[in-house]
């Protein structure tokens, strides 16, 4: 597909380009530098994320099965209707077609401005941050592997396709689009969404900080009443997210103690240098 080819591209070249730019003495080259090779590094996992969501279209009847199951479980464990939920909107085309664009123009460009936002303003948190959104996103990929439809193919049951009814569907017919539809477990949209609100709230001082959490609640609602996925996706998702945090908090312990033990190193290796420089003939050492 061009659109994760061009990325994955484009990505390749920043991470060359910006390499050598952050081994430049100049200070705003190598901040550049250390830009581009993270704005690289988005891109490729974007690349890879469009490239395996592909490569889970391998069963169709598999993933109708599969999503049949979750609504079959959900039910049985008395989780609200996501049909319920649609129908109570059915009537009101402009609230629908606001949620179709919200989900097609809101996913990438709020986690772009999040990580933008995090470089430019928390440079000293934007590692452990984007190492989370890496461990997510993987997670994801691996479960993704499992075809899973989402609710709006269920139509047997009642779900309709608002994006495709308003010719705002961002995928079209079976198998065309920005990416595969048989991805639906976990949602990544909701993952997404709920990794920037909670890294907003803990690490942003201001007072309105607190406004980010309508983000995570209107994707929820938006993934919902568009039937793109069902309750578990979302569950799932915050369950991997938990997971991954952790994981990037031990990547940072192991990562800052490997740090710690090369110090003392370093330091006695500079202390031979000047003994040993001492130890020469005082000419020399001059």
């Amino acid at each position: 597909m061009p659109d994760r080819r061009l990325a994955a591209v484009v990505g390749a070249c920043l991470v060359v380009v910006a390499y050598a730019a952050r081994r430049s003495d100049r200070r705003w080259l190598s901040a550049a530098g250390t830009a581009g090779c993270e704005t690289g590094l988005v891109l490729g996992l974007f690349a890879l994320w469009q490239y395996v969501r592909v490569l889970a279209i391998t069963e169709v009847d598999g993933g109708i099965r599969h999503a049949q199951w979750i609504w079959d479980a959900e039910r049985m464990v008395h989780l609200p209707s996501e049909l319920t939920v649609q129908q109570a909107f059915l009537g009101h085309p402009w609230i629908l077609q606001a949620a179709n664009q919200f989900y097609a123009f809101v996913h990438f460009p709020a986690m772009n401005i999040f990580l933008i936002w995090l470089f430019a303003r928390h440079r000293d948190r934007y590692s452990p941050v984007r190492n989370t959104v890496v461990f997510l996103t993987a997670a994801c990929l691996l479960v993704q592997m499992i075809p899973v439809a989402p609710p709006r193919m269920l139509t047997d049951l009642g779900f309709v396709d608002t994006a495709l009814y308003y010719g705002q569907s961002v995928y079209g017919a079976f198998g065309s689009g920005i990416a595969a539809q048989l991805s639906a477990m976990p949602s990544v949209h909701v993952g997404w969404a709920v990794l920037i609100a909670y890294e907003v709230v803990r690490i942003s001082p201001s007072r309105w900080r607190w406004l980010i959490v309508a983000h995570p609640i209107l994707t929820i609602f938006v993934v919902t009443v568009t039937a793109n996925h069902f309750w578990a996706d979302g569950i799932v998702a915050v369950g991997l997210l938990v997971l991954a945090d952790l994981a990037a908090r031990g990547l940072g312990v192991v990562t800052a103690a490997v740090r710690m033990g090369r110090e003392p190193e370093t330091s006695s290796s500079w202390a031979g240098e000047g003994q040993a420089v001492s130890g020469r003939d005082p000419g020399a050492a001059r």
